[in-house]
Parts: C-alpha cells; structure tokens; sequence
C-alpha cells in the first residue's frame, strides 16, 4: 500500500508509525484507518516493537467529521464495523508490543486508538478527551471497554459522562497510561523504550501479551494453565538460553529475538 496519512520508518526493529494529517489534528479519515491497519499488520512482523505517534501538536482528535461529505450522512455503525474494528483489532492482535506515543491531544476515537495499545507514554502536555456527549455519541473505538478495566466504573462513567480533559498526569496517577513524561524529554524517552524492547526476549514478549489479553477471559485455574504453556515454549527458545547464559556469566544479555 502506498501511504498518503501515515508514515512509516523501521530500524533496528523498531517500526514507528506516525499520523500524519497535522492540518486537522490527525483525524481519523478512511484512507487513514485503513493505512494503520495495513502498516500495524505489516510490522507485526517485520519489526520487534511497533510505535503509533502523531505529527504536529496533536496525537489524534478522533473521527473526522467532515469525512465522506456531511456529519449527518456518516453511517457511524458501519464505519465502527468496518473500518474501526479492523484497525484496533490489527493493534490488539500485533504479535510484538504496541506503544502509543502520544504527543499532543488524543481526543474522542483518538484517545481510545492510544489507550487499546499495549503501552501509552505521554507527553506532560498531552491531554485525553472522552468528547463524544459534546456531540450527542457514547464512546466508540473501545472506550467503553478499557476505561472501566483501566480506572475503574467511577471514573470511567465520569470521563465518559462529563467528556473532561483529563491531563497525562492524571491519566498516569489514576493507572491510565504507563507513564506521563515532561515534554523535553518526551521523545527520547518513548525512543529508548521502545529500544529496549526492540533488543529484548521477543517471543517472550509475545507470549507476555498474549497471557494478559487472555486473562480477562480466563479463571486463575485456566490461566495457570495458559501460562505453564507459554512458559514452555519460552524454554525451548535461543533467548531463555541466552538468557542464563548471561546470568551465569555475570553479562547483560544478547536477545536475538528467537
């Protein structure tokens, strides 16, 4: 696919995607949701970390409502069926970690395209808006899912509810997101974790999200299960060797990622 809203750039297993319609704040438009469904699906596995940010000043400000000719003519449900729901499932399904990098404002579907990611880092001066009731919308693109399991009912309902800007520090404090981050050292920050991860135990990483994402559906006796199995295969891999290897040699590690 030739990308016209996103760029995309891989090295050293690092593939960073990043929304680029700064003139409307990153709005989500078809060709766009079709384009990260690609790219997610392409550095699934091409890359070991995949990275979602923004360009400009914003992350993303959601559905762009002038899309395919007036905001009364959208056919939301099928746009949430057909364009919504192939890109947040390529994200939930990447075999590798997801980070969001959220630069700016994530507002509406924007804010849930950067909370269903496996990891969301923001800069200090990034906010995250639930604004569907200033339109007269629930929260789609995932929101009603991951807010009350991220933050609980209380303060998913009022986010919800109110469509409050809620800071990247208080997104961090209430659990949220995994890290808010002064703006100046925003970007060397989701650079060097996403490094970090790019060099770490890949298909132990795998096997991490696939263990989490499975528990929220399993009992502990079932997930006990599960992980005695991800386990194993962790154990026939280079990496576990490497591993103890490097353990026992008193070295950091050398993860090829197999």
């Amino acid at each position: 696919m030739q990308y016209e809203t996103i760029l995309y750039e891989e090295r050293d297993g690092v593939a960073v995607i990043t929304l680029n319609r700064p003139e409307v704040m990153n709005a989500l438009n078809t060709r766009m949701r079709a384009e990260i469904t690609h790219a997610v699906g392409v550095a699934g596995h091409a890359a070991r970390v995949v990275v979602l940010t923004g360009a400009g000043r914003a992350f993303c400000s959601g559905q762009d409502l002038g899309d395919g000719g007036s905001a009364a003519s959208l056919n939301l449900e099928r746009t949430l069926r057909d364009e919504y729901v192939p890109m947040l499932m390529a994200i939930v399904a990447c075999p590798v970690p997801v980070i969001a990098a959220v630069n700016g404002t994530a507002a509406g579907a924007g804010a849930n395209l950067a909370l269903i990611c496996d990891i969301t880092i923001a800069a200090e001066s990034a906010r995250f808006i639930q604004a569907f009731t200033r339109i007269g919308l629930i929260p789609d693109a995932g929101g009603t899912w991951v807010l009350p399991r991220m933050i609980g009912l209380q303060k998913a309902m009022g986010a919800a509810l109110f469509a409050d800007a809620i800071t990247a520090r208080q997104a961090d404090d209430w659990g949220m997101i995994w890290q808010a981050v002064p703006d100046a050292a925003f970007p060397a920050l989701w650079q060097e974790r996403a490094a970090a991860l790019a060099q770490g135990p890949t298909e132990a990483l795998k096997r991490i999200k696939t263990a989490m994402q499975a528990s929220f559906g399993n009992d502990l006796a079932a997930q006990l299960i599960l992980e005695g199995q991800l386990q194993g295969e962790c154990g026939r891999s280079r990496d576990f060797k490497e591993g103890v290897l490097a353990f026992q040699e008193k070295r950091p590690p050398h993860f090829e990622g197999r």
